[in-house]
């Protein structure tokens, strides 16, 4: 039986995710799926099978950007446990907790921050976690509110940015004047601004509903990991005394300077290059690696001579950083594993590209129906950037430069691909944000479904909209009013629910 570029091909990555949800377990379910995969790859034959599974790891794992980005987790690791160890998070959380007087301060600075660093959203996920978990834990936020909130100013942020790592990987996929063709999509990205708009409703209200409620009551209660902390390893060591609020503060405003100084270096802009010609060509992965490695260099030179932390401390700190980001490199081998044979080997991909280019359906229904493939299909394989480069130039194809409706097609592409990202356990970018937050990473995929799928069904009409009317105004218009109804409905439908526990 045929099952290479089929609907079979999505399979595998059902099986892992329906057992990650089920079981809240995200090794085995993601091993699972690949042995599903593998399994139909090579038509039920075991021995190949377990040959195939290692053959794909080694081969996803050893790629030039997943190695960058596994090294580039490994040096921020290190770089938030030197933060620790020398007293700089605890400064400046102490720093904080006086002058963020309220929970819903506390959230909206995570969130304003997570809009500040827009380059990248492996390093907003990260960066934004190590700098806010301390004050966020003051103010009894759960790690899986403040995941949310690092994961919903990460992608969709990023994809509405024009100087950002996605940016440059839009352009890549497009033709002509692809990054022209990236701006003209910004306004009708909805995923990415109702996104943004729902974090600000929920950190402004303390508007929580679905199992995020669950884990909010257990914060309130002192318990800010439901009872499940990963991370316990950093929060065991010693912390100095001598820490200041400039010992974070420093290294984080160095990180972000140097990791977008090393990546518009990747792109030759010291050669020469614009700066924004340097951003869409540049080698995200390695610039961060780049960043990060010389961020330590920095960090050596701020504490040992002030004698904040001696010289045995912090190289003891660096494989501390390291056990901290195990778990999330072990996700990640898992799910690069299990996408590679969801995209590459099965060919997902072929089976969606065959499918549009077999319907014939009419153009006005294109923008709905390419946002919830989008969101399957990045759902599915967890990468938006596999989505992006197998729906982009099917867009492309299907429409002329000139038509207005190719804009509003790959902006429906573009905010499906984030949202399927958004929503899917084995998501890099999703693990990013469990691990920025160290919060456990079904805990996070779990509570922030529910808030995603309400703006996935308010992006859904507004594509419709779009459509049929071609306009972006009544489009976001329309998408707005139907995210407000929904959200609505969920408060009214929680007061009921207070009101019969009450009674």
């Amino acid at each position: 039986m045929e099952f290479i570029g089929t609907i079979w091909a999505l399979l595998p990555a059902i099986i892992a995710i329906g057992l990650a949800l089920a079981t809240k377990e995200v090794y085995s379910s993601l091993f699972l799926g690949i042995v599903a995969a593998a399994l139909l790859y090579s038509n039920f034959n075991i021995l190949n099978a377990t040959t195939e599974i290692f053959n794909v790891m080694i081969s996803k794992t050893g790629s030039a950007w997943n190695v960058g980005i596994l090294f580039f987790l490994v040096f921020l690791g290190a770089i938030v446990a030197l933060m620790t160890r020398a007293g700089g998070s605890k400064a400046y959380g102490d720093w904080a907790i006086k002058r963020i007087k309220s929970k819903r301060g506390a959230m909206l600075s995570t969130m304003i921050l997570g809009i500040l660093i827009f380059v990248d959203d492996y390093f907003n996920c990260l960066t934004v976690g190590s700098v806010m978990r301390p004050v966020t834990d003051k103010f009894k936020i759960s790690r899986a509110k403040l995941a949310y909130i690092i994961d919903s100013t990460a992608a969709p942020i990023c994809i509405i940015a024009p100087i950002s790592s996605w940016a440059a990987a839009v352009t890549g996929y497009t033709t002509g004047d692809g990054f022209n063709l990236f701006l003209q999509t910004i306004p009708i990205n909805l995923y990415a601004w109702l996104t943004i708009i729902m974090v600000f409703i929920v950190c402004v209200f303390n508007f929580d509903f679905g199992p995020m409620k669950q884990h909010e009551e257990c914060a309130e209660k002192g318990d800010l990991f439901y009872g499940r902390n990963d991370f316990e390893i950093i929060e065991e060591e010693k912390v100095s005394t001598k820490g200041r609020v400039m010992d974070l503060v420093l290294p984080v405003i160095f990180l972000i300077f140097s990791c977008i100084t090393c990546m518009v270096y990747t792109g030759g802009f010291f050669d020469g290059v614009p700066f924004v010609q340097a951003f869409q060509e540049c080698n995200a992965s390695f610039g961060l690696v780049l960043g990060s490695f010389f961020t330590l260099v920095f960090m050596f030179i701020l504490y040992i001579p002030r004698k904040i932390i001696n010289f045995k401390d912090f190289f003891e700190a660096l494989p501390v950083g390291f056990k901290m980001m195990v778990p999330v490199i072990m996700i990640l081998v898992l799910a690069w594993t299990l996408g590679g044979f969801v995209s590459d080997n099965l060919q997902a991909g072929l089976f969606v590209s065959n499918f549009l280019k077999s319907s014939s359906i009419s153009t006005a229904f294109l923008p709905p129906l390419l946002f919830l493939i989008a969101t399957g299909l990045a759902f599915s394989t967890g990468t938006s950037w596999g989505t992006f480069g197998i729906l982009i130039p099917i867009v492309t194809s299907v429409f002329l430069e000139s038509d207005p409706m190719l804009v509003t097609s790959i902006a429906a592409v573009l905010a499906g691909a984030v949202c399927g990202d958004h929503i899917s356990p084995i998501s890099d970018t999703t693990i990013m944000a469990s691990a920025g937050a160290q919060s456990n990473h079904i805990f996070h995929v779990t509570t922030q479904l529910p808030y995603a799928l309400v703006v996935a069904s308010a992006c859904f009409v507004g594509y419709c909209i779009a459509g049929f009317t071609g306009s972006t105004i009544l489009a976001f218009g329309g998408a707005l009013v139907v995210l407000g109804i929904i959200l609505f409905i969920i408060k009214k439908t929680n007061k009921i629910n207070i009101h019969r526990e009450g009674r």
